[in-house]
């Protein structure tokens, strides 16, 4: 199969703001036995299968942290993070103990996903061990690649999702078993978060991923708030330091949020080889703050992308990028000092949700247009006017990779691959 267009490759020049980046040239790709055989770059063919001209081959997309359970709760507006899941998400959690219900809300959730260009994610479940399994079964039947994690928790929620650890450390292991962590689908290791956790259930969730190798997700310093409780519960401990005494901080580590972490904090996490997922759309959603971005990546720390539906209200993992530039604009905006350098380019955006957010989740194969890598592309045809302006002018002042970002529109999006063949509809039932 022979795929042309603008092709969207990694850039070798290195810049600012983490300096890794994408390029477009024109070319095409050869796709045999799901991955990439050949990348071309020249002249872009008239005897392609698929995408032409004016079209922009891309990576697929790749979302690094949400929950499948949150997306009928998307516009809970209003509350902070605490309360916010009290009266919103725990209910919504509560459905998950119907098996059903938890593989409809994931059929629906990576309908939506693919109809936004997203392949690959590192997602939350709920507390419910056959629903987190359901998820499992649902995202490999779909082909798309995924870590998903039955969510541990044993204290600090309603009853009805509240287990023993033990109970929830065998259920976890089940899962490892079924799905380990070399697959194209594998169940990670998730703790909700320190305040819903004892020391107990904190340290077997340790202890698991030492023994599998699994991907760890969960969420540090959100809110001040969050961070204080943590305190009060952990007797004086800081939020990484919790993480760390349980053997949970380490460079397959993936932390949502991270907004209120110390120096001392990025250089742990930095020594680590973890990372922060940034979610900049759910920062300002939920009121909880603003991630400085680049103090994380200037610390050595790994940083990715997640929409963190459903405080997060974008599944578009372009439009998550572009909140990540606003942030980071409006940062400099409040702080004088801060200099052109700490906003990310268009360049370093879509890398950030395709290698950048692969390298954070472990699959060396993924995100990038390259030899061996698999074939889960985007196929883009913007509209008539932008790619007259981005293409075709001789002498347009618009960047085209910031172009295709600002201008971004979900029906551009004309064909979505999984190894190389077209993601297949994802019926209701």
């Amino acid at each position: 199969m022979k795929i042309a267009g603008h092709l969207m490759l990694p850039d070798p020049a290195q810049a600012a703001f983490g300096g890794e980046r994408v390029r477009l040239a024109p070319g095409w790709l050869r796709i045999e036995g799901g991955v990439i055989a050949e990348v071309v770059e020249g002249d872009i063919p008239d005897d392609a299968d698929a995408g032409g001209t004016g079209s922009v081959v891309c990576p697929g997309f790749i979302d690094a942290h949400m929950h499948l359970p949150q997306f009928g709760i998307i516009g809970a507006h209003g509350l902070g993070l605490l309360d916010w899941l009290e009266r919103v998400t725990f209910p919504a959690e509560m459905r998950w103990a119907d098996t059903d219900t938890a593989r409809r809300d994931t059929r629906a959730a990576v309908r939506r996903m693919l109809g936004a260009g997203t392949t690959g994610f590192a997602a939350y479940a709920t507390v419910h061990a056959e629903g987190a399994r359901a998820a499992l079964d649902e995202a490999q039947r779909a082909g798309v690649r995924a870590h998903i994690g039955q969510v541990l928790m044993d204290r600090g929620a309603p009853e009805a999702l509240c287990r023993p650890a033990g109970q929830l450390l065998e259920e976890a292991a089940a899962l490892q078993s079924a799905y380990p962590t070399d697959g194209r689908v594998s169940a990670a290791i998730t703790p909700r978060f320190a305040p819903a956790c004892s020391a107990a259930l904190l340290e077997g969730a340790g202890a698991l991923a030492r023994a599998t190798g699994a991907l760890v997700q969960t969420h540090l310093a959100e809110t001040r708030a969050e961070c204080v409780l943590v305190g009060e519960l952990f007797d004086g401990q800081g939020y990484l330091d919790v993480y760390r005494a349980a053997g949970l901080l380490g460079p397959r580590s993936v932390f949502g949020h991270g907004i209120y972490l110390g120096g001392a904090d990025l250089s742990a996490l930095a020594e680590s080889g973890g990372a922060v997922a940034h979610c900049p759309l759910a920062n300002s959603f939920l009121m909880s703050g603003r991630l400085d971005a680049s103090g994380v990546l200037a610390s050595g720390a790994g940083m990715a992308l997640g929409s963190d539906i459903g405080a997060g209200y974008e599944v578009s993992m372009v439009r998550v990028a572009r909140a990540m530039l606003e942030t980071a604009g409006a940062l400099r905006i409040s702080d004088a000092g801060r200099g052109p350098e700490t906003v990310p380019t268009a360049a370093q955006a879509w890398w950030r949700i395709t290698a950048g957010n692969a390298r954070a989740l472990h699959w060396p194969d993924a995100g990038r247009l390259a030899l061996g890598a698999m074939a889960d592309l985007v196929l883009v045809c913007p509209d008539a006017d932008t790619k007259r302006t981005l293409f075709t002018a001789p002498t347009s002042a618009v960047d085209p990779l910031a172009g295709l970002l600002f201008g971004w529109d979900d029906r551009w999006i004309e064909r979505v691959l999984l190894q190389g063949r077209p993601a297949g509809p994802i019926p209701d039932e």
